[in-house]
């Protein structure tokens, strides 16, 4: 309530930014917007420089906080809109969009999970994932938090794409709001990639270079799914799904096991329940 009320309070700015948004190229727009998401990362793990240490207990509340925001955002920004557009067009089929292309954003999830080398956060280094490779612990951890950016790059610039096209149940100002959660929960995620890195002796500069490098896939995602969709109408409700279809695969098969390895499980789920409460506000609030 009190977050709800600080959104309507002083919203001038949101409407220029939308208002702008709303007028240039709808690609434009979702490269700036990404691009923001992106700044974000590497906002929030330049904290390097200031912090020797991450407390437990953080770095799982940061990463339960990411879990909600993607949950949450694949609902009311992805899935619900997907479901308006198939209403209207598919009206014979209207729960195939949705399905299918949640269906399938999860399976393309599935095989880069399956195909490219990366370890999670607070896993061991014999814990690696995908193929077999000799490559360092640091490489493999930058590209766990890599695979786990897609979706959200995707996301952001299906949306724009679909708000763009005119097509109801998508608007620039939820796509707006998207993206300031996305980048809102990517703060935390810049801070928990870059942390482990020092904690393991790279240096803080190295740190910093691998956290915010990241994220560099979500520009390029945004920007691929904003001109798919743009240049394919029909499939928008699918990729719409897809984008929900890759993001819940992400926090069920990553974001959530990370958070519930020690005794810091009770904050990791509110961390989670915050998350999802800023997501929902903000995409209710302001989309």
């Amino acid at each position: 309530m009190v977050v709800s009320i600080a959104l309507q309070a002083d919203i001038g700015w949101y409407d220029s930014l939308v208002a702008y948004l709303g007028s240039i190229d709808p690609v434009l727009a979702a490269f700036y917007a990404t691009s923001f998401t992106w700044l974000l990362t590497a906002a929030g793990a330049s904290l390097v420089f200031f912090f020797k240490t991450l407390h437990r207990g953080v770095l799982d509340a940061m990463l339960g906080f990411t879990g909600g925001v993607m949950v949450a955002a694949s609902f009311w920004s992805l899935l619900s809109p997907a479901i308006e557009m198939s209403e209207k067009l598919y009206p014979s089929m209207s729960w195939m969009p949705a399905a299918v292309g949640f269906l399938v954003g999860a399976l393309f999830l599935f095989g880069l999970d399956k195909v490219m080398p990366h370890l999670h956060i607070n896993f061991r280094e014999d814990e690696k994932e995908g193929v077999k490779t000799d490559w360092h612990k640091t490489t493999l951890l930058v590209l766990a938090i890599t695979l786990h950016n897609i979706p959200e790059g995707l996301a952001v610039g299906v949306l724009f794409g679909a708000a763009g096209m005119g097509i109801g149940g998508a608007t620039i100002a939820g796509a707006v709001a998207l993206a300031i959660g996305i980048g809102i929960q990517n703060f935390p995620e810049g801070f928990a990639v870059a942390m482990p890195l020092r904690r393991q002796g790279v240096s803080r500069r190295k740190s910093f270079w691998y956290g915010q490098m990241s994220a560099i896939v979500e520009p390029i995602f945004g920007v691929l799914g904003a001109m798919a969709v743009i240049y394919m109408e029909p499939i928008l409700p699918f990729a719409l799904a897809f984008a929900a279809g890759a993001m819940i695969y992400v926090v069920i098969e990553e974001v959530i096991p990370e958070t519930q390895r020690d005794k810091f499980t009770d904050v990791a789920v509110l961390g989670f329940i915050g998350g999802f409460l800023v997501m929902m506000i903000l995409d209710v609030g302001l989309g």
